[in-house]
């Protein structure tokens, strides 16, 4: 596991901005009172973690995350979202080691704390090596270690995040091993990703406990 102090100095500089940035001021939206909406959070806790993480018991009602308590003032969308996070997880089409290596990337290339710390420790238990999370922090698709297919999931990663656009090169790597329908998939993940990493930094979602932020390895 890399220590904080083993992070290169440029990087630890860029995260304590983007952290100062996004966690150095409270939520945008206050979390409700816990007892207050005890059952509905802990109903939909229960489905996304059942989509997460298999057997897993309930979690108590103190131990819930902040965000579900956030989040549920406006339940209807927050179902929606929720949903297609359960849909990629639950039956996913991709295998999860590729589905994380996504994910991951998304998440440091959009500076998102909240994001890439709960990833972080997803990753290690399908196999996501401690120094291929230092790589694709510091060096992304262009580490010389990477096989072919996982260099091209996170050049896809890259490629949406600087263009909208994977390029020809890139989707006939894929293509070589994903069908069409896993092809579509990692367009949907990456693109959700973004969109949860959105609304977390704008909504500046406070880090769990157990969240290192982006400074997680």
């Amino acid at each position: 596991m890399t220590t904080q102090s083993a992070i290169p100095a440029q990087t630890l500089a860029y995260i304590e901005r983007r952290e100062d940035e996004i966690l150095g001021h409270p939520p945008r939206i206050p979390p409700l009172d816990r007892e207050s909406v005890a059952d509905a959070v802990q109903e939909s806790t229960r489905k996304l973690r059942g989509a997460l993480f298999a057997n897993t018991p309930p979690l108590p009602l103190e131990v819930i995350p902040e965000i579900m308590f956030m989040l549920c003032r406006h339940q209807t969308l927050w179902d929606a979202v929720m949903a297609l996070s359960m849909q990629l997880f639950d039956s996913p089409l991709l295998p999860p080691r590729d589905r994380q290596l996504a994910v991951l990337r998304t998440g440091w290339l959009l500076g998102a704390p909240y994001e890439f710390g709960e990833h972080v420790e997803r990753s290690k238990k399908v196999g996501v090596t401690a120094e291929e999370i230092d790589r694709i922090v510091e060096e992304g698709s262009t580490w010389s270690g990477w096989s072919e297919h996982d260099r091209a999931i996170l050049r896809a990663a890259e490629e949406l995040r600087a263009e909208a656009m994977i390029s020809d090169q890139t989707w006939a790597t894929l293509a070589t091993s994903y069908s069409e329908a896993q092809l579509f998939e990692l367009c949907v993940l990456i693109g959700q990703f973004t969109n949860v990493a959105y609304f977390q930094n704008a909504l500046r979602c406070r880090l769990e406990p157990r969240n290192p932020g982006l400074a997680a390895r």
